[in-house]
Order: C-alpha cells, then structure tokens, then sequence
C-alpha cells in the first residue's frame, strides 16, 4: 500500500506481483479473500480475520514506541463517512497532526443503529490496557456528547474532554437554581471555568471550560472531569487531527473513497491493513518532523493561539514525510526506517 500509494487490492496485487514474479490474478484473489468471511471462502479449514481482536494489538504497538518517559495520550473519536456506502464510527490516537485508528466499526450507510452499544463495546475494549498513570485525553465533538459516553472514559481512568452545544442548562455545585449555557459565552472573547452540574434532564457533576475566540463562529463548550485549574481548553483543538486522519484514509493517502467493496464486514478488515500502513508511515514521518527546526504545533496549555512557533508552517503532514522517507530509504537501497515517536516536551504534542 505504501508503495502503491493506495490501498486498492488491484494497485497492491500488481505491486506485489510485480515484486515477487506471481500472478497478479492470484495476488489479487489472495488479498480478496483476506477480507471476506469464513463461510465465503472454499475449503473446510478457512478462517476469517477477527477485527476487533487486532484493536488492542495496535494501541499496545503504539504504546511501545511511545517515547519513554512520556506519560500522556489523546485519543479522538468521531464518525465518517463513504458517500452513501458506508458510516464509519472510529477512535484514533492523535499525533503531530495526524491520527492512527485503533478501533472501529463500519454501518451501511442505509442501515445505522443506534451508536451507544457500540461505542461502549470499543471503549471496553481497552480496559486496563493503559497504564493507571497515564494522562489520557478522549476528545469528540458535540455531536457524539452523551453522559454516558462521558461516565464510560472516566470508568476507565481517562479522562472525557466533550464538547457540547450552548442551548442547555447548568447550575453551579451547591446551588439549586439553573442557568443557560448561553450565558457563559455570550460575546467573542469571553472564557471561563469550574465545576457545575451540566443539564436538568441527565445531570452530570463536571468541569465546565467555556472560551469564545475570535474568528470562531461558535464557543467552544468543553466538559471534562479535570479540576478547572488543570484542564486547558487548547488541548481540544487536538480533535481536529481525527479529521486529518479521515483525509489520509482517503484522497490525501490510501484513496479508500475508490473503494468497490460493498461489504461492511469486509471493509472493517480493510481498515485493519490501513491502519498498520498508517501506523508506519506516521511513525517514520514522527521521526522525521522531530528532527525539523521547530514544531509548528501550538503550546499546550495556551488560550488558542492563532500564531505558529515555527519560522514557517509545517509544509508536509507527518503522514506525507513517511511516505517519501519510506520510499526514498528504497530507492537508495537503504533498510526500511521504522521510526519512532517523539514527543516534545514543550507541548502535549
């Protein structure tokens, strides 16, 4: 895939076949039988691959590498789509701009369920799998906020950072009497924090960041279960890089919008291949934008700020460099780079 540029099965099986003198008819079947279900495929003693048993296995190869001593993690989670093909619900770790799946489903596009119950199954997926010591983020947008999924993180000892719609209701710890969210943000340039009970219906005892910055179109309302002395509302712009990586999975990398696969089942296990090339290429581009000047990333905690530390911005994604530095390793004959995470210490990322 990474030397395909795709992760179509014809642009593989030509590239493998092309590598290692086979058929490329017989390659492709290979990588199409991959994907599909036991009872697909001929032959008594065929297996299928169990998705959902790899999710793990990638967090823990992700943890490996992690730099040492470096105790803190985002994850973001969100929904794409394929067209009117396919909804895919994804939790990702976010990094220097770009995010790596870790686990996922994908509906039918004319066939989604009700997400809760499979939220909670992924989410449970990783229980005690990180370290107790760790700081680790899970941010997503105010479309995915329910208080369940906010009690279901910190049940495993992370930590929620979800945003909210202003057309609520909270009142403070203590008090009785309710207030609209609206009130809290109601010019550019307002901020605010502390602890409330968010909503008269499903109450919910958190911290509430509130900032409005200019050129924002809406306040960002943030709940988490952090003290307002340690949360820092910059540290949601980290979400965004979930988009990125829905960009990489599709015209911006792996082209999966080119798809033909009609399956969701089948689609889920060719998440998996690009899930491991985007683990690699993201960790070889890490090891690459670490070595750069400077990081164009902002300082966390900060209060959003508009400006970038480097001289210039970063001109290519951590994904893009891998794969230019993969390739290049290649055409100088030079070992494959597996790379690293780097993690700078001046910023949560």
């Amino acid at each position: 895939m990474v030397m395909a540029r795709s992760c179509g099965q014809s642009s593989v099986a030509h590239m493998i076949a092309s590598l290692i003198g086979q058929k490329e008819n017989n390659v492709r079947q290979r990588l199409r039988e991959w994907c599909w279900d036991q009872q697909d495929k001929a032959g008594k003693k065929r297996t299928e691959v169990d998705v959902a048993s790899c999710f793990v296995l990638l967090l823990r190869w992700i943890l490996q590498g992690w730099e040492e001593n470096e105790r803190r993690i985002a994850l973001a989670m969100d929904a794409t789509t394929l067209g009117d093909r396919y909804v895919v619900l994804a939790i990702s770790v976010v990094y220097r701009g770009c995010a790596i799946p870790i686990a996922w489903k994908v509906y039918p596009f004319a066939q989604q369920t009700a997400w809760k119950a499979e939220w909670l199954r992924l989410f449970a997926l990783f229980a005690g799998v990180i370290p107790t010591d760790w700081t680790v983020l899970v941010l997503a947008d105010r479309g995915l906020y329910a208080d369940w999924l906010f009690r279901a993180i910190t049940d495993l000892h992370w930590h929620p950072f979800l945003r909210i719609n202003a057309n609520g209701k909270y009142r403070m710890a203590g008090s009785s009497q309710f207030f609209p969210l609206s009130n809290l943000a109601g010019a550019i340039g307002s901020h605010w924090s502390g602890e409330v009970v968010c909503f008269k219906t499903h109450p919910l005892p958190c911290t509430l960041l509130v900032h409005w910055e200019e050129g924002y179109a809406d306040p960002w309302l943030i709940l988490t279960d952090f003290q307002p002395h340690q949360a820092k509302i910059a540290w949601y712009s980290l979400r965004a890089w979930i988009e990125c990586g829905f960009k990489s999975t599709k015209r911006a990398g792996w082209q999966w919008q080119n798809t033909r696969m009609t399956d969701p089942h089948r689609a889920e296990r060719h998440w998996l291949a690009m899930a491991v090339a985007t683990l690699w290429v993201v960790r070889v581009g890490g090891d690459v934008d670490a070595d750069l000047p400077a990081s164009s990333l902002e300082p966390l905690p900060a209060p959003l700020p508009r400006t970038s530390l480097r001289s210039q911005p970063r001109l290519l994604s951590c994904f893009r460099l891998g794969l230019l530095t993969i390739l290049a390793a290649l055409l100088n004959h030079q070992p494959l780079p597996l790379g690293s995470f780097h993690i700078n210490h001046d910023y949560f990322y």
